[in-house]
């Protein structure tokens, strides 16, 4: 069964206010939106390549996506300006919350040999960033219908002050991060 938007405010808010020690539940950071960008290879050369992401776009986030542009010429990469070159969503609301769950339960234990995502990704306030150099994880998409390796970039926006509010509020989500080492040598003296 899939959680609501109000199931999950219920469920992390008041593990956060007791947590983080606010009084006020609406001073409890919450997550505002997630960002999914990809930069389209060869998308100047080939434009069928820009129609193949734009529709693993809208398999993985169940929304269409902008076409973005190219804001100056480059000569090195035969891209000139206004050039389509990448594709971005904004999910906000159910949207949000139904793709950070299968983010978090379906896609990330998908990946080979993971431990954990990076603590060290967070942007200084409070959101996070997080990166994958193909989308053949997502089980919407067929890997046998994958021609070529795409990668893709997901950010989580939030309202926390600090990284370390935005690091209490993923891990009350769910999200995995990887265990810190402890260092348990002790030296006696």
């Amino acid at each position: 069964m899939t959680k609501t938007v109000s199931d999950y405010k219920k469920e992390y808010i008041e593990n956060l206010q007791k947590k983080l020690n606010i009084k006020n539940p609406m001073a409890v950071p919450i997550l505002t939106k997630i960002v999914v960008n990809m930069g389209v290879k060869d998308a100047v050369s080939d434009k069928k390549n820009m129609e193949r992401a734009t529709k693993v776009m809208v398999q993985i986030t169940g929304q269409k996506p902008k076409v973005t542009r190219a804001k100056k010429a480059i000569a090195a990469f035969k891209l000139r300006e206004r050039d389509e070159i990448g594709l971005v969503v904004t999910l906000r609301g159910k949207r949000m919350y139904g793709f950070f769950n299968k983010l978090v339960n379906i896609v990330l234990p998908r990946l080979r040999d993971f431990r954990g995502v990076r603590r060290g990704s967070f942007d200084g306030r409070g959101n996070y960033a997080l990166g994958f150099t193909e989308y053949a994880f997502f089980p919407e998409i067929d890997p046998a219908t994958v021609e070529r390796a795409q990668g893709m970039e997901i950010i989580i926006v939030t309202t926390a002050k600090d990284n370390n509010e935005g690091v209490m509020l993923l891990e009350t989500l769910g999200m995995p991060f990887e265990k810190t080492q402890m260092n348990t040598d002790t030296k006696s003296q």
